[in-house]
């Protein structure tokens, strides 16, 4: 949320934060969207008996402010089919994981089970199924000999905060197109080096040379 927050105080950014909504009344980026003079918002999951009543009062104030797009940002509950709907196309999230493997939670801890060499993030755009909508933009970071999933977390999240604000910037511009599970980048960024990892400059490379005949 710090992150998009910072990104859109940029003049030339295409989306501008107009409201911070929370379910927790003490979460922490509350606090640091009033001192940023951004208008703030609670809505208590746990005086709803229905998630139907708790999803209605969300609208409402997103309603209240305006509000054309959602980033979850730390946002843990599971939306229900219809809000998700109401919300197709308009609706991102940033999951911590190369999806789609590792959907879910306690990804850094399976990925470093499973011993693979890279991990990373996904910003993506929320349907139903969890963690499964189109893929918008994605970051992937070598996983090293002794990481912990805390030092993992760090690498990856340092990344989470350059993908999120891109993907929100691409999605406010009208840059990205929603082709049956697929997220179209309609004008596509400069063509990035692969990542290898472990990485060639830290390997010995043997020439070969023929025998003699």
């Amino acid at each position: 949320m710090r992150a998009l927050i910072s990104a859109a105080q940029r003049p030339d950014y295409p989306a501008t934060i107009v409201l911070v909504l929370a379910n927790r009344p003490t979460a922490q980026g509350l606090v640091f969207a009033r001192e940023c003079n951004i208008a703030t918002a609670v809505i208590d999951h746990t005086i709803y008996r229905q998630r139907a009543d708790f999803e209605r009062a969300m609208q409402m104030m997103l309603a209240l402010h305006r509000v054309e797009l959602i980033c979850l940002a730390g946002f843990m509950r599971i939306l229900s089919e219809g809000f998700v709907r109401a919300w197709h196309g308009r609706m991102v999230n940033i999951h911590p994981a190369l999806l789609p493997a590792y959907k879910g939670l306690h990804t850094h801890e399976r990925a470093l089970h499973d011993g693979v060499r890279v991990h990373g993030c996904t910003a993506h755009f929320v349907i139903s199924d969890i963690d499964s909508g189109p893929i918008i933009a994605q970051a992937a970071v070598p996983v090293c000999d002794g990481d912990t999933p805390a030092s993992l977390a760090a690498r990856v999240i340092a990344q989470e905060h350059i993908i999120y604000p891109l993907a929100l910037d691409l999605v406010a511009s009208g840059r990205v197109e929603i082709a049956g599970n697929r997220a179209k980048i309609l004008a596509p960024l400069r063509e990035p080096a692969a990542l290898i990892v472990p990485s060639l400059a830290d390997t010995t490379v043997a020439a070969a040379r023929s025998s003699p005949s």
